[in-house]
């Protein structure tokens, strides 16, 4: 594979700002998808005073072959029962607007983790009604049941992203399945047909843009409101490796073609990911 290509050059962490607000975090035994997913952003997102928060550990039970978290090797730690009201004091300490929550995949778990989203959306919005919350969650194995519970507890946005186009699946998240991602954001809006929904997926593992477009149409005909669309980077030698550095112009075609479709909001570049920028969802989007 080729050197970086230039518009890859992302921010570096290193501000005084970024260095507190890290800090701080760890203080209150809270992890970051930023830091756990090596994401090139984190750097300008730390300088902005916005992270996403990741619950239930840093340990995932999936074994997709693009992500940096630690996959487990034997038993889980349980839900940390202090984690939910940490979250809601960071969210009020750090005067947050708009909150991101996601989250390891813990099959291990009866629910999957959706009572720990529900205590920790209860939580922030005990102390904080103004904050917009956006949760990006699993699959859920299926478990519509728990899904609900989820919706019920009226997030602003719910976000599960697709990843990658169904035939590339198989080598890139074999533990997942593309019908049943798709299925969990229909359920969603059957749930709440007022909810706002999102979903991403990287590029440059092998996609064409013909499979893009059918993937952005399978997301409008269940009504997704919001996607992201971003490079893929492989985090190491051992991860899957980059098939194309996809070319700026690219991504802006893709936004272009997802707004005529009727997305509210696309946000399509080469560093863009599931959290990047995502509170500028408030300024598009009347939540």
């Amino acid at each position: 594979m080729e050197r970086k290509p230039h518009w890859l050059k992302a921010n570096r962490l290193g501000s005084k700002k970024a260095s507190e607000i890290n800090a701080y975090l760890k203080s209150l035994n809270l992890h970051t998808v930023c830091e756990s997913a090596k994401c090139p952003n984190r750097g300008e997102c730390f300088d902005r005073g916005t992270a996403t928060v990741m619950i239930l550990g840093e340990v995932c039970t999936r074994n997709c072959k693009f992500c940096a978290v630690e996959k487990s090797k034997g038993s889980l730690l349980p839900a940390d029962q202090e984690e939910p009201e940490n979250i809601a004091e960071m969210t009020s300490k750090l005067d947050l607007k708009h909150l991101v929550v996601t989250t390891v995949t813990r099959d291990d778990l009866e629910d999957g983790g959706a009572s720990q989203f529900v205590k920790t959306i209860n939580c922030v919005h005990a102390r904080n009604k103004n904050v917009t919350i956006e949760v990006l969650i699993s699959d859920l194995e299926g478990d519509w049941v728990s899904l609900n519970k989820i919706v019920e507890a009226k997030p602003d946005i719910i976000n599960h992203n697709l990843e990658t186009v169904p035939r590339l699946y198989p080598g890139v998240r074999p533990m997942a399945n593309y019908q049943r991602s798709l299925e969990l954001l229909t359920k969603v809006k059957e749930f709440d047909p007022k909810m706002i929904t999102k979903s991403g997926i990287m590029v440059g593992v092998g996609e064409t843009e013909n499979e893009v477009t059918d993937l952005m149409k399978d997301l409008r005909n269940i009504d997704c409101n919001i996607l992201t669309i971003g490079q893929y980077l492989a985090p190491s030698s051992e991860h899957l490796q980059v098939v194309e550095y996809v070319h700026p112009e690219v991504f802006d075609r893709y936004r272009v073609i997802g707004e005529e479709l009727g997305f509210l909001f696309v946000e399509s570049g080469p560093l863009v990911r599931s959290s990047y920028h995502a509170e500028r969802a408030r300024e598009y989007i009347k939540i």
